[in-house]
Order: C-alpha cells, then sequence, then structure tokens
C-alpha cells in the first residue's frame, strides 16, 4: 500500500470535486461541499487581498484523497462570529503576535459541523492526530500562534480533544421541530402573551399588504439571487464600517447557476413575487435549514421577523425539517422560538506562555457560558420547559 503523502492546497480548485465530494458528502452540510467553498473561493469573496488564504490539508495514498480539512490563514477575526479578541489582546501583552493565525470553518458561515473529513475505511482517530501534528509543524516553521476550529461537529469533537485541542463553549440559536404538523401547532407551544406578540407582529405585515412566498430550488431564477445580493449589500451598508459585507455579486451569480438545489428565498412582496419588497435567502437540507442573509427597500414594522423567522418555520414544518439555526447574534431570537444551545471551538497555541494562560482561564469561562445559557432558556415564553437538545459539548480544556 502507498504510504501518505501530506499536501497543502492554496485552492479548491487544486482537488478534483469528486474526491472531495466522496469524502464530505456523508455529512450532509452544503456549506462544506466543494461547490460552497470553491464559488466562494473563484467569486473573490474568499481570498488573501480579502484576509482569508486558502490552506487547505489534504492526505493522499497516491492519486486518493483519503483526508481532508478546509482550513484558512487569517489576518483578521472578521467573519467568524467567535470572537476572540481577548486572545489577541493577551498576545500583544505578552508581545506576540497574533496574526496571521490558521483557522477551520465554512467562511462567514457560523454552521455546526466543522470537522476532519475522513474515508470511511481509515482510523478517524490515527488520522485526525497525524494531520494535527502536521498542522502543527505547518504553524511551527512558519511562526503561527494558533490554530482554530470554529462550529466543531460534536461527533468528531472527541478525537480532536484526545489530540490535545483545548476546548471553548459559546452559544447560538435552535429552533427545533416537535411534530408540529402546522404553524399554529408551533404557536401552542408559547404562553398566551407571546401567542398574542407573534400574531400581532405577523398581521401588522399583512396589514402593510405584504405577502412572503418561498421561492425553492430551480425555480429560483438568476436574476432573483442577483436581487437578493442587491438586499445583501444594502442591508450590510445600513451597518457602516460593522457591515460584515464579505460576499461578492460574483458569488451570488455562481449559487445561481451551481448551489441552487440548497436555496430557498422567502420573498416578499405586493404582487409578483419576483418583484420582493424584501427578502431572505436560507440554506436547507431535506432535514435542517439554515438562515443567512436578509434585506429590505422599506422599514416595515415586524418584516424581518416575518422575513427570517416566521415563514422560514412555517416552511420548515411544511416540509417535515427537523431544524432551523437563524444565524449569530440577536436575543430577539429568544422569544421567537429558538433556543440557546452550547457549541465548541476547538483551539491550539504554539507559545507555552500563551497557552498556559488560556487552559487555566477556560474552565471558568466554560461553567459560566454554560449557566448564562440555561438562565436563557429558564426565561422562555414557553407554556412548559422545550425539549433537551441533547448533551453539551465537552467542555474540557
Amino acid at each position: 500500500m502507498a504510504e501518505l503523502q501530506a499536501r497543502w492546497h492554496a485552492s479548491m480548485a487544486e482537488i478534483p470535486e469528486a474526491q472531495w465530494q466522496a469524502l464530505t458528502a456523508a455529512a450532509g452540510l452544503p456549506f462544506y461541499s466543494w461547490r460552497w467553498l470553491n464559488a466562494l473561493e473563484r467569486s473573490g469573496s474568499i481570498a488573501p487581498r480579502q484576509g482569508w488564504q486558502p490552506m487547505h490539508l489534504g492526505l493522499w495514498r497516491g492519486e486518493s484523497l483519503i483526508a481532508v480539512a478546509p482550513l484558512y490563514l487569517k489576518g483578521h477575526s472578521y467573519g467568524e462570529f467567535v470572537f476572540d479578541q481577548s486572545f489577541a489582546q493577551l498576545a500583544g501583552q505578552l508581545g506576540l503576535r497574533y496574526y496571521p493565525k490558521l483557522l477551520g470553518m465554512s467562511p462567514v458561515s457560523p454552521v455546526l459541523g466543522y470537522r476532519f473529513h475522513i474515508a470511511p475505511d481509515e482510523d478517524p482517530g490515527a488520522l485526525t492526530a497525524l494531520m494535527l501534528r502536521l498542522i502543527d509543524g505547518l504553524c511551527a516553521e512558519h511562526r503561527i500562534l494558533s490554530c482554530n476550529f470554529l462550529y466543531v461537529d460534536p461527533t468528531w469533537q472527541p478525537l480532536a480533544e484526545a489530540a490535545g485541542c483545548a476546548t471553548w463553549l459559546h452559544q447560538q440559536s435552535l429552533w427545533s421541530n416537535h411534530g408540529y404538523r402546522h404553524f399554529d401547532d408551533y404557536l401552542a407551544s408559547f404562553n398566551s402573551n407571546q401567542r398574542r406578540n407573534i400574531k400581532r407582529e405577523r398581521k401588522a405585515v399583512a396589514a402593510a399588504g405584504l405577502t412572503v412566498t418561498p421561492i425553492v430550488g430551480e425555480a429560483i431564477p438568476p436574476a432573483l439571487l442577483l436581487r437578493m445580493h442587491s438586499f445583501y449589500e444594502q442591508h450590510c451598508a445600513r451597518w457602516g464600517p460593522w457591515g460584515s459585507k464579505y460576499l461578492t455579486e460574483e458569488f451570488f451569480a455562481q449559487a445561481a447557476a451551481e448551489l441552487r438545489p440548497h436555496l430557498v428565498l422567502f420573498s416578499a412582496h405586493r404582487g409578483d413575487p419576483l418583484d420582493p419588497v424584501a427578502m431572505s435567502l436560507c440554506v436547507h437540507t431535506d432535514q435542517e435549514l439554515w438562515g443567512r442573509y436578509w434585506g429590505s427597500d422599506e422599514e416595515i414594522e415586524n418584516l424581518h421577523f416575518e422575513v427570517c423567522y416566521y415563514a422560514p418555520i412555517d416552511w420548515a414544518i411544511q416540509r417535515g425539517i427537523q431544524q432551523f439555526d437563524p444565524g449569530a447574534g440577536g436575543s430577539h431570537k429568544r422569544r421567537r422560538g429558538f433556543v440557546a444551545r452550547p457549541h465548541a471551538s476547538l483551539h491550539r497555541w504554539q507559545h507555552p506562555r500563551f497557552e498556559a494562560i488560556v487552559r487555566r482561564w477556560l474552565p471558568e469561562a466554560n461553567a459560566q457560558e454554560l449557566e448564562e445559557i440555561a438562565a436563557i432558556n429558564a426565561e422562555l415564553p414557553f407554556t412548559a420547559a422545550p425539549l433537551p437538545l441533547g448533551d453539551a459539548p465537552s467542555p474540557a480544556a
């Protein structure tokens, strides 16, 4: 049997699509598909001039790809939604250079599921440990202080922890389908006061003369995805220098050409759904829905809640989708049926003193995060406690 060879790939184009998909398809996440990541790179959305240098690690046996880690060399911390400014500050205090850093995630997509993708007939623990050693070697050679894996797949997390990664806990929001057949079943899960609030919010959108229509997959015309880019661009511009505009128009053009099977647009309109006043873009599989981008031409009360939360939930119930992740941030999500849940990032550092300080801090920080999540969920406006979301990620550090 041929020996393993490690290769660092500066673009998705260097890796055959079929071989990448053979390793990643089982995870079922559109955000790690070859076409999604390649579209980000080819469109110029994720590129060195934007502070994202692809550095994908592949393990090859001859011409067969047997394991891959999507990785990026980052010159900043934007587009991650895990806020490590305290780490950067500590590095400065120690006289260390924090950037560039090595990062594992699907760029600008805070979506749970990062892992090393390994062929099913290989030893995942042994190859995870080998790939981490290779990453350590790259970081040591180029004086990179840290490698960070964000939104980690809980099933892969123990393998990385066993190989020495430190765990930092965070929180995000999740809607779960507890056997709902109709939107009214979802409404019935709230206390009476919040049921009235949600009905009032939806009526305000209808009173403005708007209807929200989902447009799915191949039914999405390319021009409508370009219109979605204009909404996205406009929404980002409202926040000035904090607008976090990452995606180019070309990415939306490529999405129209290649990614539509996993896309759904929620068009708020007064007549033709293809002539929207506002719109949101979500990504879906048969079981999961992710909210990503939205924008509006008009300031209409509660329109954001309708286009980004209620209409997608209604559609998810009709499709039998089990979970809806609406995206990062926003305490207003809690009162609309999204439960706080923990998720983990994993970290490795190349400086002993820096690592010792952070590892001492992590247990207390993780405990506080879990306490905050419990407190948030205790205040949710449900008629009964929400169903458990499963075991929390391990807070081992």
